[in-house]
C-alpha cells in the first residue's frame, strides 16, 4: 500500500501501513536510551522514573496525559550542539518545534540563539528576556505587523522568502529608520529523503526562491540595492527528520555556488551561510542519528571544502536544530482506558488522550514506541494499536508495537520521543484539553505549561 499523502475520509485508516514492526523485543521491560531522555530509567519497583522521579507519583499529581520533559537533558542537548559548532558558527533552535517561556529562558543561559516564524513565538522568546540580536524569524508569509514588530525591536536577522518580501521588509525597515540584517531562503533543488509533507528544497512547493532559473541570483541582486537591507546571507533547508548527510553536500555545493557568482558580479563575498535544521532524532530503536560534533564536523567539512574550490573565504555557518534537541527529551504519558482483543489481527489499548496531543501519526504516518510504564511485566509480548479518544479512525499514537499481554486498564503507558511538535500542533478537537507540559530536574517537577480547563475553552466561546 502508498504512505503517500490522503484525503481524510471514510479510508482514513488505511493510511496506517500494516506490517511496519518488527519481531518483538528481547526484554519488554528495556527502555533503549537512543529513544527515551538521558534520566529515564526504572525503579526497584519497576515504574519509569525521569529525574528522578517516578511517573505514578507524576500522574497522580499532574494527572494525564501530560508530556514529561527532562529538563536536565534538554540543557544537556544545548550544551552538545553549542560545545560542537563552537565560537566560530551559530546554533539557532528552531521554536516551532516546542516554544515555552522556560524554554526560551533555559536557551539563553545554554547560549543558544533562538528562531521564531510567527508573531506569537516572536512574543513569548522577547517576554522570556531572549535578546532580540539572537532572534532569527522564519515564515513563508509574514505579516506587515509581525514585520514591523521584528525589525522594531531589532531581531538579528529576517529570513526572506519572497520577491514581494524582499521589497516589504526594505520598505518598513526604511520608513522606521532602520537597516535590517537578511538572509534569503534558497530552494536549492534537493529533496531529503523524508515524507512528501516535510521535505522542503525541491521547487514545487512553498518555502524560499529557486535557484533553478536564476531567480535567487535575482533575489540578490534586488536585496543588495535596496537601503533598508543589509544582506549578510543565504539560507537553505533541505527538509526534516534526515540522517543522511549527502543532501547536505549537495545542498552546500549550490549555495557556494550562488555564493561565487554573487562575488563575481558584485564584488561581494556574503559572509554567512545558514544550513538549516531537519536532522532526525531515534523515534524507534531502528533510528540511527548522528550526534552533534559528527554533524558539526560534517557540515564544516562540506562548506570549507566546496568554497576552498571556489576560491571563497569559508563564511560562518549557522544550524537550527529544533527537534533534535527537544524532541528525545520528552515522552508522553497515558492512561489506559480499555483494551480490545481482534483475534488474528491485534489489540486495540486506548488511552485518554490521541490525535490532539500526537497529531503526527495521523498527518506524516510517523513511527513511535511504547512502554508499560507504571510496572513491569513477565508476561508475553501482544502486538498493539495504540489509539486515541476521538471520534476518527485515524486516530492512532502508535501503530504497531509489543506491549506485555496483561496490559489493563488503568495501567499507564509511555510513549517516548514526543518533546518536539507534539504539544506545539496539538489541538482541541473534540473540545479535549491540551495537556500540561511538566518538567523534572534533579527531584523536582513543575508545571512549564499548565493543562488547559473546560473555563478555557469556554472563555474563548463568545457565543
Amino acid at each position: 500500500m502508498s504512505r503517500s499523502a490522503h484525503p481524510a475520509g471514510p479510508r482514513h485508516a488505511d493510511v496506517m501501513t500494516e506490517g511496519h514492526y518488527t519481531a518483538p523485543p528481547a526484554d519488554l521491560n528495556a527502555l533503549d536510551p537512543k529513544v527515551w531522555a538521558r534520566t529515564v530509567t526504572r525503579d526497584e519497583d519497576g515504574a519509569v522514573t525521569v529525574g528522578g522521579i517516578g511517573v505514578t507519583r507524576l500522574a497522580e499529581e499532574f494527572d494525564t496525559p501530560a508530556y514529561v520533559l527532562d529538563e536536565s537533558d534538554f540543557r544537556a542537548r544545548c550544551r552538545a550542539w553549542a560545545d560542537a559548532f563552537g565560537r566560530d558558527a551559530d546554533v539557532f533552535y528552531a521554536g516551532k518545534a516546542f516554544l515555552s517561556r522556560a524554554v526560551v529562558r533555559w536557551l539563553k543561559e545554554e547560549g543558544l540563539n533562538l528562531d521564531v516564524c510567527s508573531g506569537g513565538e516572536l512574543t513569548c522568546a522577547l517576554d522570556a528576556g531572549m535578546p532580540a540580536e539572537r532572534i532569527a524569524f522564519h515564515g513563508n508569509n509574514k505579516t506587515v505587523e509581525e514585520i514591523e514588530r521584528a525589525v522594531t525591536v531589532g531581531v538579528g536577522r529576517i529570513v526572506l522568502d519572497s520577491f514581494q518580501e524582499i521589497a516589504r521588509v526594505s520598505h518598513i525597515a526604511q520608513r522606521l529608520g532602520r537597516r535590517q540584517r537578511v538572509q534569503i531562503r534558497v530552494t536549492v533543488g534537493v529533496e531529503a529523503h523524508t515524507h512528501e509533507f516535510i521535505a522542503t528544497a525541491h521547487e514545487d512547493q512553498k518555502f524560499g526562491i529557486a535557484l533553478a532559473g536564476g531567480q535567487a541570483a535575482e533575489a540578490v541582486r534586488r536585496a543588495l540595492t535596496l537601503d533598508g537591507l543589509e544582506l549578510i546571507g543565504i539560507h537553505s533547508h533541505i527538509g526534516s527528520q534526515i540522517f543522511d548527510m549527502a543532501g547536505f553536500e549537495v545542498s552546500a555545493r549550490r549555495v557556494v555556488q550562488l555564493l561565487a557568482e554573487v562575488r563575481d558580479e558584485h564584488g561581494v563575498e556574503l559572509p554567512e551561510i545558514d544550513l538549516g535544521g531537519g536532522l532526525g532524532i531515534a523515534y524507534t530503536s531502528e533510528d540511527d542519528p548522528r550526534e552533534p560534533h559528527e554533524i558539526a564536523k560534517a557540515l564544516g567539512d562540506i562548506v570549507t571544502r566546496e568554497c576552498e574550490a571556489a576560491g571563497l573565504a569559508t563564511p560562518r555557518i549557522s544550524v537550527e536544530p529544533g527537534r533534535a534537541i527537544v524532541g528525545p527529551t520528552a515522552f508522553t504519558l497515558y492512561e489506559v482506558g480499555t483494551v480490545k482483543p481482534l483475534e488474528g489481527l491485534r489489540t486495540y489499548v486506548s488511552v485518554d488522550g490521541g490525535m490532539s496531543d500526537n497529531i503526527r501519526t495521523a498527518l506524516y504516518d510517523a513511527e513511535y514506541t511504547v512502554a508499560l510504564a507504571s510496572r513491569t511485566s513477565d508476561a508475553e509480548p501482544m502486538l498493539v494499536r495504540v489509539v486515541g479518544k476521538h471520534c476518527e479512525s485515524g486516530d492512532i499514537v502508535v501503530k504497531d508495537a509489543f506491549l506485555p499481554s496483561d496490559i489493563a486498564p488503568g495501567d499507564l503507558i509511555a510513549v517516548p520521543a514526543t518533546g518536539a511538535y507534539c504539544r506545539s500542533m496539538a489541538s482541541n478537537y473534540n473540545h479535549a484539553l491540551r495537556p500540561p507540559v511538566v518538567a523534572v530536574h534533579d527531584g523536582a517537577a513543575r508545571v512549564i505549561v499548565r493543562r488547559e480547563t473546560e473555563e478555557d475553552l469556554l472563555r474563548l466561546d463568545v457565543g
